[in-house]
């Protein structure tokens, strides 16, 4: 019985990653930014369906949305509940959408060289930070 019971674990477990992966982003980015298209790339790779709405104003788009200007990028994308601001690695999308904090997203503020879709021959360290309701942060993740 224990077996049937750690097949039938591992067999859930494995569907409900392939749900995480599989989560609907939106995708609200500048029609003349490559950057953008580079990281919704790296999203549907991922397995993230991706569905892109070019704007003319981001940062108009962003504060619509509710993300606080001061972690802004080049994009703003929204999946389930939550908000993801910039380049952030599709894993810390996913460990997001596992662990259902409160808060009101993801933010990688600016465009640090290395992150997806700015991939670079001299990468730098960077964070992803947990956006709260109160637009304070955390580091949920360093890279």
């Amino acid at each position: 019985m224990k077996l049937q019971t750690l097949i039938l674990s591992s067999v859930l477990g494995l569907m409900a990653g392939t749900a995480l992966a599989g989560a609907s982003v939106d995708v609200y980015k500048s029609p003349y930014c490559g950057c953008c298209g580079k990281w919704v790339e790296h999203m549907r790779a991922q397995g993230f369906d991706v569905k892109t709405h070019d704007v003319e104003d981001v940062p108009g788009q962003r504060k619509k949305l509710g993300m606080p200007d001061a972690y802004g990028s080049c994009h703003t994308a929204k999946v389930g509940n939550y908000l993801i601001e910039g380049h952030v690695p599709a894993a810390d999308v996913q460990r997001l959408l596992k662990e259902k904090p409160k808060a009101v997203g993801l933010a990688v503020p600016s465009m640090p060289p290395g992150s997806p879709g700015m991939e670079s021959a001299k990468p730098m360290p960077y964070e992803t930070l947990l956006v709260k309701a109160d637009g304070s942060t955390s580091v949920f993740a360093r890279h």
